[in-house]
């Protein structure tokens, strides 16, 4: 187990992390002349969950759902408007940048885009370097020996330290943001899409690295991905959010086997089948109605329900709060029961 940092306390038996009605909520000018005041856009709207020391955690959802938002929420890249981000039991929520460095170092961000996260004016040693130089990681003498190991943790030929970003493929960019990530040792390191930008012939390069990262480091992740086959294969957890908020989190199995939520079947449900490319009947889609509610002007109630053929009158005026639906699954719903066996397509 790797000992805490200097100035970070650790609460032994307590989670590695910790979300608790945490909130981001965006001011915007309101509309015409007339307006009064600012509106708010409700990015994340009280989103609570836990991660243990080198357990995996999921984050899925449609586009504008706060996924990214709650990535630089933990990272600490944003103040939250509400709610509290407990690292070894200590809040972090609202920290002075003095108080966070040492929290720096401990929780990193893997970001989505290879190309605009890597700064084009430096050098792949620099840009490494940089976070060994701010943590005081290693002396000045050995700082080029750590870079090299590091990329060839990565995958990477240790003798392009002094080559540029440019000069690298995007698999190969996000090898050297990964490398990045990994210099200051964190216990934790968010995945914000690391894969969505890339070929789908590279993908399985990067997952199979982040892979034996984590099982020969043992970091705790939080993923964040569209693609449902490839959060069922890292994760051991899963969190479905939807309009700012979680409707569904449990182990992973049980999520994909037996979701209880509306939202999370009908996710689901539009997996592609392989099976069907084998003679198996395709599995019955469950189509959403109607497009996805502004965040500014969230429905009241349940957020899913004008687009859930479950609704009715409570879910209009009662919120649902997660609650056990399975003895590893969560589920936000008035209505909440598994699908018909039909209904779940096969997700490998």
């Amino acid at each position: 187990m790797t000992p805490s940092v200097k100035g970070v306390r650790k609460v032994e038996g307590a989670p590695l992390l910790e979300l608790d009605d945490v909130k981001m909520h965006f001011s915007i000018k309101g509309d015409g002349l007339l307006s009064r005041g600012a509106k708010k856009v409700q990015a994340v709207d009280g989103v609570s969950f836990t991660l243990k020391e080198g357990e995996t955690l999921g984050l899925v959802g449609e586009s504008g759902c706060g996924k990214s938002t709650t990535a630089r929420l933990i990272t600490r890249l944003l103040e939250p408007t509400g709610g509290q981000i407990r690292f070894q039991g200590v809040d972090i929520a609202h920290m002075k940048e003095r108080q966070l460095r040492p929290y720096r170092r401990e929780i990193q961000l893997i970001f989505q885009d290879p190309y605009s996260s890597l700064n084009p004016r430096h050098t792949v040693g620099t840009i490494i370097g940089t976070a060994l130089r701010t943590h005081d990681m290693v002396p000045k003498t050995g700082e080029l020996k750590r870079v090299q190991e590091l990329l060839e943790m990565v995958g990477l030929n240790p003798e392009h330290y002094n080559r540029y970003p440019h000069e690298f493929s995007g698999g190969q960019r996000q090898r050297i943001g990964i490398a990045r990530a990994l210099a200051a040792r964190p216990k934790v390191i968010v995945a914000d899409e690391p894969v969505s930008a890339l070929d789908v012939s590279i993908q399985a390069q990067v997952m199979n690295l982040l892979e034996n990262l984590r099982s020969e480091l043992g970091i705790a992740f939080v993923f964040i991905a569209h693609d449902l086959g490839v959060v069922r294969h890292f994760c051991d957890r899963v969190a479905v959010m939807y309009l700012g908020r979680v409707v569904e989190e449990g182990g992973r199995d049980a999520l994909y086997q037996q979701p209880h939520h509306p939202y999370t079947q009908a996710l689901l449900s539009a997996v592609p089948d392989i099976g069907v490319v084998r003679g198996v009947p395709p599995k019955t889609r469950i189509r959403l109605q109607g497009d996805v509610p502004s965040p500014v002007d969230p429905p009241s109630g349940c957020r899913f329900r004008t687009r859930c053929w479950k609704a009715q009158d409570i879910c209009a005026t009662q919120d649902p709060a997660l609650f056990d639906t399975a003895p590893t699954l969560h589920t936000a719903c008035h209505f909440a029961e598994p699908p018909a066996e039909s209904i779940v397509a096969a997700v490998n």
